[in-house]
């Protein structure tokens, strides 16, 4: 079982968070134990504003956790831009692609499940895609 991670419980687990921390650490431990974790490089990049010039550390931080690197497809790339066109064809307001139907279309290609805090959003947008929510 490949389990895409989103931004969002990463820098939970990292930061971290009082709130959403425990529940996001015990959601990554369970998908790790059915199989691996991956980020594509959008999740790499989002999560390393947080460390700022502390790349090195944060490439250990993850490694350690058990977190791989897992770049975006070309069918992953076009499953986003295709999701993010029937958005805007609804009247989305967002003009360019956001990150997370990047992140969305790398984990419904590419894996078996994503793990997110923002389940509503990856239910909406991408159907078939199997969401774990923390």
């Amino acid at each position: 079982m490949i389990t895409a991670v989103d931004t969002n419980i990463l820098v939970d687990i990292l930061e971290p968070d009082p709130h959403h921390g425990p529940t996001s650490r015990q959601s990554l431990k369970r998908c790790l134990r059915e199989g691996s974790g991956v980020v594509c490089e959008v999740v790499w990049a989002e999560v390393a504003t947080v460390y700022g010039h502390a790349h090195e550390e944060l490439v250990e931080a993850l490694t350690h956790i058990g977190i791989d690197y897992s770049a975006i497809s070309l069918p992953a790339a076009l499953e986003a831009a295709g999701c993010w066109y029937v958005y805007w064809q609804k009247g989305g307001g967002r003009e360019r692609i956001d990150a997370d139907f990047l992140i969305g279309g790398h984990a419904l290609v590419q894996c078996d499940q994503l793990l997110t805090r923002d389940r509503g959003f990856y239910r909406r947008h991408f159907k078939s895609l199997q969401v774990v929510s923390s």
